[in-house]
Order: C-alpha cells, then sequence, then structure tokens
C-alpha cells in the first residue's frame, strides 16, 4: 500500500529549499523554523497527519485510479452526491483542526485543478497539448499529495487600464518570452495566500482580459522554489504572539498572504495549461467546475468557521452568567439562524446537485453563490452580535497572562475577575481566545479575508444573478398576468 504523506514528510519537503520568502526587509531561510511561520507551517503539517492516521483512511482517501492505491480525497473527481458528500466530510475534518482559520489548505486549490481535469475538453480547446499537460500534472500532484497555492488577480496598480495598457506591460504577471523548451514569465501577481508553506504556484487570472492582454492569459504551474519567483509576506501576525495563552489563535493559524513577483521566470511547456489565451482562460474557470469544487471546500471551512464562532458565543455567554438572558438569547438565535444557513446551503450543494453530458458532477451553483455573495455582509454582522454581547469584558483584561507571575497583581486578579464558572485565569483563556478571533490584528485580517472571500461583492453578486432561475421566476408573474378575467 502507498505511504501517505505525512506531516514530518511535508515539513521536511518544505524545508529550507531555496524558496525565496521576504519579510521585515529579509529574506527567511526557513520558513519551518521562522518564528513568523513555524507554528502555521506545523498547522498545516497535522492536517497531513489527520489524512495518513490509518484509522482516517475512509473519511481522508480514496483509491487512485492510476494505481488503487489511497490518495487525498480532495483530488477524487465527484460522480454522485454521495462522492461531494464524501469530499464534505474530508473537507470537515481538516477545517476542524484549523477551527475553519486557514483558508488555504492543500485542499482548497486542489479542488480547482480536479475541476479543470475533470472537463479538460475546456482546456483543450486552446491546444490538445495543453490539456494532456493539465491531466499529466494533475495525476503527479494527486499521487503526491501535493500543496498548490495560487496568485490569480492582478496587483491593484491601475484599475481604470486593462492589462497591457498599464504603464509597465511587465507589472502584471504574463508572458514576456517564448522559447522552445517553454516560456518565460515576468511581473507581480497576488494574494497568495499560504503561498510560503506551498510545494506549488499556480499562476493564473481569473479577473475579466480584454484584447490585447493575450500574454496575460495564462494558467501555468510554479515549485515555490523555481528561480526568479519571489513571495513578499505581509505583516506577520504570529511575530506578535508573545505566548500561546495571550495568542492562541495568531501565534498557530497564521496562514500569510503574499504578493508574488516574478522576475524572468522560465516556465516548461509540460507545466503550461493555458497559454495567450483570454477564451480559454475565462472559461476555464466557469466551464469546468473548478470554481464550483474549489468553493464547495471553502464553504465547508466557512460552515466549520461559524460553528466555532457560535461555540466561542455561547461560552462566553456561560462564563458570565448570561445564557439564559432573554435578550442574549435572541443575538444567539439571530447567529444560529446565520451559522445553520449556511450549514443548510453547503448541504444543498449535495442534494441539488447536477451531472452534465459528460458525467461531471456539479455541485449547486446557485446555492454556492447565494451564499458567498452575502457572506461579505453576514460574517461583519455576526462579529457584532459577539462584540455586543460580550460589552467590556474583552476590554477589561489583564495585560497578559504573566500577570499571575506578581502575587499582588494575582491574588486581585483572582478576587476580582473570576466567574461563577471558573477562575480568573480559565475566564481569561476564554477572553484571550475570543479577543484573538475577534479584536486581534489576526481577527482583523480575518474580517477582511471573509468580506472579499469571492471577490468584491458585487462581482459575487453578478455571480448570482447569472445562476438564479429568473425563467422560472418570470413565468409566475407570466402566469398571474395571464389569468382569466373574474366577475364580481
Amino acid at each position: 500500500m502507498a505511504t501517505l504523506r505525512t506531516g514530518n514528510e511535508y515539513l521536511r519537503a518544505i524545508k529550507a529549499d531555496g524558496r525565496r520568502v521576504f519579510l521585515n526587509a529579509e529574506q527567511v531561510p526557513d520558513v519551518t523554523t521562522h518564528p513568523a511561520f513555524r507554528e502555521a507551517a506545523r498547522s498545516i503539517a497535522a492536517l497531513y497527519d489527520i489524512a495518513a492516521d490509518p484509522a482516517n483512511r475512509e473519511r481522508m482517501t480514496f483509491a487512485s485510479p492510476a494505481t488503487g492505491e489511497p490518495v487525498l480525497r480532495c483530488y477524487q473527481i465527484p460522480k454522485t452526491p454521495a462522492d461531494l458528500a464524501k469530499k464534505r466530510a474530508f473537507y470537515e475534518a481538516w477545517a476542524e483542526r484549523t477551527f475553519g482559520l486557514m483558508g488555504r489548505t492543500p485542499d482548497h486549490v486542489a479542488g480547482f485543478f480536479t475541476g479543470y481535469a475533470a472537463k479538460p475538453s475546456v482546456i483543450a480547446r486552446g491546444g490538445k497539448q495543453y490539456a494532456e499537460n493539465l491531466l499529466r500534472f494533475f495525476e503527479h500532484i494527486r499521487e503526491n499529495h501535493q500543496y498548490l497555492s495560487y496568485v490569480i488577480v492582478p496587483p491593484q496598480i491601475d484599475r481604470s487600464k486593462p492589462a497591457h495598457k498599464q504603464s509597465d506591460p511587465a507589472l502584471y504577471a504574463g508572458v514576456v518570452k517564448e522559447r522552445d523548451d517553454g516560456i518565460v514569465l515576468a511581473g507581480a501577481q497576488q494574494l497568495g495566500t499560504a503561498a510560503v508553506f506551498s510545494d506549488w504556484l499556480q499562476v493564473s487570472c481569473i479577473t475579466p482580459l480584454q484584447p490585447g492582454d493575450e500574454a496575460y492569459a495564462i494558467n501555468v504551474a510554479l515549485p515555490i522554489n523555481t528561480p526568479g519567483l519571489k513571495l513578499y509576506s505581509r505583516r506577520a501576525f504570529a511575530l506578535q504572539a508573545t505566548n500561546s495563552f495571550d495568542y492562541p489563535l495568531s501565534g498557530r493559524f497564521d496562514e500569510s498572504d503574499a504578493l508574488a513577483v516574478l522576475e524572468n521566470v522560465f516556465v516548461p511547456w509540460e507545466h503550461v495549461f493555458v497559454y495567450r489565451n483570454i477564451e480559454v482562460c475565462r472559461a476555464q474557470w466557469w466551464e469546468t467546475p473548478a470554481h464550483i469544487y474549489g468553493n464547495h471546500q471553502a464553504q465547508a471551512r466557512y460552515a466549520t468557521k461559524l460553528r466555532f464562532m457560535l461555540g466561542l458565543a455561547q461560552r462566553l455567554n456561560e462564563m458570565t452568567g448570561n445564557a439564559a438572558n432573554p435578550a442574549v438569547m435572541v443575538q444567539m438565535g439571530e447567529l444560529a439562524a446565520l451559522a445553520q444557513t449556511v450549514e443548510s446551503m453547503l448541504r444543498a450543494h449535495e442534494v441539488l446537485a447536477t451531472v452534465d453530458d459528460e458525467g461531471v458532477l456539479w455541485p449547486s451553483r446557485a446555492t454556492l453563490y447565494a451564499v458567498m455573495a452575502l457572506q461579505s455582509e453576514t460574517f461583519p454582522r455576526m462579529v457584532d452580535l459577539i462584540r455586543e454581547m460580550a460589552g467590556g469584558s474583552l476590554i477589561v483584561q489583564p495585560s497578559s497572562v504573566a500577570d499571575f507571575e506578581n502575587p499582588e497583581m494575582a491574588r486581585d486578579i483572582e478576587r476580582y475577575m473570576h466567574s461563577p464558572q471558573a477562575s480568573a485565569r480559565s475566564r481569561m483563556a476564554l477572553m484571550r481566545l475570543a479577543w484573538d478571533f475577534i479584536g486581534s490584528e489576526f481577527g482583523a485580517r480575518h474580517q477582511q479575508y471573509e468580506k472579499f472571500y469571492g471577490g468584491a461583492s458585487f462581482l459575487v453578486k453578478q455571480n448570482m444573478y447569472r445562476n438564479y432561475d429568473f425563467k422560472r421566476a418570470a413565468g409566475l408573474v407570466d402566469a398571474a398576468l395571464s389569468l382569466p378575467p373574474y366577475e364580481r
């Protein structure tokens, strides 16, 4: 039986492998040991260990179509709603390990490539060889349990102009040279979430391109340590996490975001899947189930995160003795309604799934985009409700767990900051958890992340518009207008 990748194997694979990650004016020599990235890398390693555990074999793997050996279920092309339900169970197992706080774990971009592989005929429109490249690469990452991230949005420089009319044509990631053995890319692309931890980086473009933008209409895969590829990490919240008590989340689950800069990066033809083709570059997202599969994983992760929010809010209310307060119950009811809506819509992906004429299963697009269209509004609302219920208790807390080491301080803290249900230290641990989730810099990033998770809200709502059954809805209006007259 093939050996599944373990956490230690993953860490060894990315350890000091030549990837160029920059933070605080310096190049990071090893993301597995640097304090900005170490604990997040270990959190990802723990996911591989969950999948490799023989006790989890049925939930976390399926039989490889190529070898029959177990491979990660995130790479399974679903054929039935039952297959999709099994994939959801896989996603939830990993999301629960990170409390839904890591959005770009190895199963996310795996979903996109699974979608491409499900409909290679779409990729083949640009040339049969590109579809063949894609399928060979898909088999490689599936059989070797690889971790992909992506950069598919150009940097925000001048959004009033298309890519080829920017002040410098090499600002956005695109082709600058074609060779017999491959292509050369230059420019930059974002957001690179979790890219510093990945094995591979997908470089493509999901934003609309115009005639003249052919150089940017690509889909390629790069090993993270490819010469010329640089990753500029944003501010690392883990560096502010002075200890795991005061920062229980940001120290462990800061997956990082990065700007990817490509300085004459060479890509062999075998890793090129879309090349200078605007139509196929767009079709890869919407005419394959790539966007749906990737975001099916994302919604399983989101539903888990909301479940964690509900549990956190309930524990806060129990700690302060407010759980039975009618006003609090109303607010908790609203929170629960929003979380349950997401959960139910996730299950509807399976119930309302369709199978196309090539035998490919598509999760319900309408239910997916309905949740994504409202995500930018519901998540901030839920955070605000928790803030209201917590009140000033999140602010009036000891400065650090170190305060308990001062006998005088510890005596006063235990006297005035305990609750009937817990000691002051236990109460502080819960409050620190809540603050790290909604009040810290890490928490603020998560609000921004969920607000723009699917892109600008108007773009996500356009997806919803395109996938709603307006014909059926308008038919009801036509039927009402066609009712025969009646006599009074």
